[in-house]
């Protein structure tokens, strides 16, 4: 019998953001002792835990190992190293560490499917939802988008599936999760101020095929390729044709002569009917429907929401036209494969914003995909410098103080029939609360630039 399905005992908290909060909710219902800290001083949710119950010890401005003494559990929040001193010493006096997707798997009472991957794992979870909830099926959609998993347990609803967007943390701290269906979308280079290493990042995110019934595997990928368990289920994916992926897009053989998603090689729906553009979103649209069959969503409804899914705030979204100038946002840009891909689903000739914390990035791999692309870039953030330097030759560089400057002097490098694009490459915090402030700020200054 596992600690946390024992009869209810004492559990540390570590990390009062909104999934600490909500672990803290579910352990509380069920009879826990709860005791809760964090690194920061003033956590987010700190009020809201006192409105929970203000009898929880906290201990905040650091991590205290006091509270261990009482504990027979740590949760641990997925903005938590499991490598910090905290939790070796839990390690150390035998106490089992988990997260919010451990607790949720123990709790769950309908079907799972997980998604996780370095980019797109947040459209493809909206997208599946919506698939799922067109079809009929009584779905709720969180984990590391939207809502906390545990809080989509809600006694009131007669859930038939939960999809859950699943980051590598989290599944770090997950050894139970049952999944009907699971994907990783793509690996490429991110978080390596937490990871040693892309090989021990890719790690990570296979741990979510560890209790799956059905692989869905991007053969683009060669690292995601590798992941399945021998003789586990899959179905796969592919932008190209001729690798034989269950799913993939290709010339419909018509005399239209236009590309279709397939299955099998059977025309489903013409890329051109989507409403999310480029070749990443073909690609997340082919993953979406493999998690679909393997769930037993129906194929008329799946097709239905892919012509109108109109993407996510912050991913490629238009903002405005200008003096023949067009404004997109990217700001969930936030590693260099996402911004290579938003580059790469781009028309014409770009002006570029980007910059912020990198993460311990290699930034080269922008420099091919910039070249004869990119006019001019304009960058801000801590980072700034390690791009300029990839950048070198490729095309014209400056650094700017703030977002709202960058987006006056991109406007001011751009000409008409140009977009600017907003795809940092880099994570939001050293400037910006999330990715959402720094979207926000960035609409912001292109409307005022029509003032």
């Amino acid at each position: 019998m596992t600690a946390v399905s024992a009869k209810p005992s004492c559990a540390v908290i570590v990390g009062l953001g909104r999934t600490g909060l909500s672990c803290a909710r579910h352990l509380r219902a069920r009879g826990w002792r709860l005791a809760v800290t964090d690194t920061r001083a003033q956590p987010p949710e700190l009020a809201r835990l006192k409105e929970l119950d203000p009898q929880i010890p906290v201990r905040l401005g650091g991590l205290d190992t006091r509270l261990l003494d009482e504990a027979v559990c740590v949760v641990a929040s997925p903005g938590v190293s499991l490598a910090e001193p905290f939790f070796v010493e839990a390690r150390r006096r035998g106490l089992q560490i988990v997260g919010d997707i451990e607790l949720f798997a123990r709790a769950a009472d309908a079907p799972v499917a997980g998604i996780t991957g370095t980019n797109g794992k947040s459209t493809v979870t909206t997208l599946l939802g919506r698939m799922a909830e067109r079809a009929g099926i009584k779905v709720r959609v969180g984990g590391n988008l939207g809502e906390p998993a545990l809080d989509l347990l809600a006694p009131a609803q007669a859930t038939q599936l939960y999809v859950l967007e699943l980051s590598s943390f989290q599944l770090e701290a997950t050894t139970s999760l049952r999944l009907k269906a699971a994907s990783v979308l793509n690996v490429t280079p991110d978080h390596l101020d937490r990871y040693p290493s892309v090989a021990a990042y890719a790690q990570a995110k296979a741990r979510i095929f560890a209790r799956c019934d059905t692989a869905v595997i991007n053969l683009d990928d060669p690292l995601v390729v590798a992941m399945p368990r021998p003789g586990q289920r899959t179905l796969s994916f592919s932008l190209r044709a001729s690798i034989g992926a269950d799913y993939s897009i290709a010339e419909s053989g018509r005399r239209d002569t236009e590309w279709w998603l397939t299955r099998a090689g059977e025309p489903l729906l013409p890329v051109s009917a989507l409403k999310i553009k480029g070749l990443h979103n073909a690609a997340n649209a082919l993953a979406a429907l493999a998690l679909g069959e393997a769930l037993g969503v129906a194929l008329p409804a799946m097709l239905a929401e892919l012509r109108a899914f109109a993407g996510l705030p912050h991913r490629s979204q238009w903002v405005a036209e200008l003096n023949g100038v067009t404004y997109i946002n990217d700001s969930k840009g936030t590693n260099v494969g996402a911004t290579l891909a938003a580059v790469g689903g781009m028309q014409g000739t770009l002006v570029m914003i980007a910059g912020g914390d990198g993460k311990n990035q290699d930034f080269a791999p922008l420099a091919a995909a910039f070249r004869g692309k990119v006019r001019h870039t304009v960058l801000i953030g801590r980072d700034a410098a390690a791009i300029a330097r990839a950048l070198e030759g490729v095309c014209t560089v400056e650094s700017c103080a703030s977002l709202e400057e960058a987006v006056r002097a991109a406007a001011r490098a751009a000409r008409p029939g140009d977009t600017v694009l907003l795809s940092p490459a880099c994570a939001s915090l050293d400037m910006f609360r999330d990715y959402t402030h720094r979207g926000a700020v960035f609409t912001q200054a292109v409307k005022e630039l029509a003032a």
